[in-house]
């Protein structure tokens, strides 16, 4: 679950956020990992207690008439992130092998192969490998961050922008409400709640107690490391890119910005002065790629948990591979082939904003579930996890309001 918070949509957000308002954005990034922890942590709770993922709960408490338009609302939710891992690998796979970007994200059609191969391997291994390729370059950004002086942030203003949080701007909102859906994945409420079912434990107090606390623990423990790699990557564009008209790269190539700015690529540019070129180039790359199809296969688990729970479908897995990313590649073809690499970003930002968007319509069932005696019994949220809960969606539910009403004003 905590490789989805670390997917080619973080990086794409974290990346425009950084280089289009400095560190304006960072109080979202600590807001939304802050957010994401307690949501990560209220999903478990429902799964050990009840032994209902969330979309089973849904079908389960709501009327009938709510598992339509809940099960679409997952779907659009799971094809936007799919859009995200389409346009993330298609990227890797572009610098990896210089690719046309169009071809790179047919390419990615295939990766129901890697989906086959990895059911016979087993999902602890690949995902370790791949949270060292993604730690691997975090520590790539840190190392930038506090060795090079070129580089060097100002604590101060970073400070500040997280004590003093602000939006003055219709795109500034655009790019917050994409950090919040980069982060705080609705779809990985459902998938959560589900995959701890999968740890055997037996039912009595003591059990549910320490399952709890265990889930708590990794939930705390990944998201705070991701919280670190995103605002590293933020903080880093920010020195790099915000104020400047362009960059010099290695072999002393200068690139100018405008509004069509690949950040990706910048960002894996910037990495020369670090490493070799070749190393960091490829390693930026893999990175990238690997988080791609680590967050593809997170989605196809999550594509069935919703499937199963709210319809009491089943179909395989490849199968469920394909339809959603079906669904990824068409739009990200005609897009490309109407506007050419330069509509990556706004791909990638819009893929985001269309997740924060959902983000409420799944927690709210989750809270409203978890905060229920009925339901949950003794181990019902707690004040303060209700109140930190609620709490959140009245602030991303206000935020995505915002951010509607500014889009709209702005054209």
């Amino acid at each position: 679950v905590s490789v989805g918070y670390m997917d080619p949509g973080n990086w794409a957000t974290d990346l425009q956020g950084g280089a289009e308002f400095k560190y304006g954005l960072l109080w979202v990034v600590a807001l939304s990992s802050l957010m994401a922890i307690v949501l990560q942590i209220t999903a478990a709770r429902l799964g050990v207690v009840t032994g209902k993922d969330l979309a089973q709960a849904c079908r389960d408490y709501y009327p009938k008439w709510t598992r339509w338009p809940n099960y679409l609302s997952c779907e659009i939710a799971i094809a936007a992130c799919d859009l995200a891992e389409v346009l993330g690998s298609a990227v890797a796979i572009k610098l990896l092998f210089h690719l046309p970007l169009l071809l790179a994200v047919i390419v990615t059609a295939f990766d129901v192969l890697l989906l086959l191969s990895l059911q016979s391997r087993g999902m602890r291994f690949i995902e370790a490998f791949i949270l060292v390729l993604v730690s691997t370059i975090g520590i790539c950004y840190f190392i930038e961050i506090f060795v090079l002086p070129q580089t060097r942030p100002g604590f101060l203003a970073m400070g500040q922008a997280i004590l003093h949080p602000r939006l003055y701007s219709q795109e500034m909102a655009f790019v917050a409400v994409g950090i919040i859906g980069a982060t705080v994945m609705p779809h990985n409420l459902y998938l959560h709640s589900a995959l701890v079912q999968t740890r055997k434990f037996q039912a009595d107090e003591a059990s549910i107690r320490r399952a709890i606390q265990l889930n708590t623990i990794d939930s705390v423990f990944a998201l705070t490391i991701a919280f670190f790699v995103n605002a590293a990557i933020l903080v880093l564009a920010a020195s790099v890119f915000y104020g400047r008209n362009g960059v010099t790269v290695a072999g002393g190539q200068t690139i100018s910005f405008n509004d069509n700015t690949d950040w990706i690529q910048m960002a894996y540019l910037t990495l020369a002065p670090l490493l070799s070129t070749a190393v960091a180039s490829v390693l930026f790359a893999v990175a990238l790629l690997a988080s791609g199809q680590s967050s593809t296969v997170t989605g196809t688990l999550a594509g069935q948990v919703v499937m199963e729970g709210f319809m009491h479908w089943r179909i395989r897995p490849w199968l469920r591979r394909f339809l959603t990313r079906a669904c990824a590649i068409v739009p990200a073809i005609v897009f490309i082939a109407i506007r050419g690499d330069r509509s990556v970003n706004d791909l990638l930002t819009l893929s985001q904003v269309v997740l924060g968007i959902q983000l409420p319509l799944a927690m709210f069932p989750l809270l409203q579930f978890t905060s229920s005696r009925s339901r949950m019994g003794k181990w019902r949220n707690g004040p303060l996890l209700m109140t930190l809960g609620w709490t959140s969606f009245a602030m991303i539910t206000a935020l995505d309001l915002f951010g509607i009403v500014q889009l709209f004003r702005g054209g």
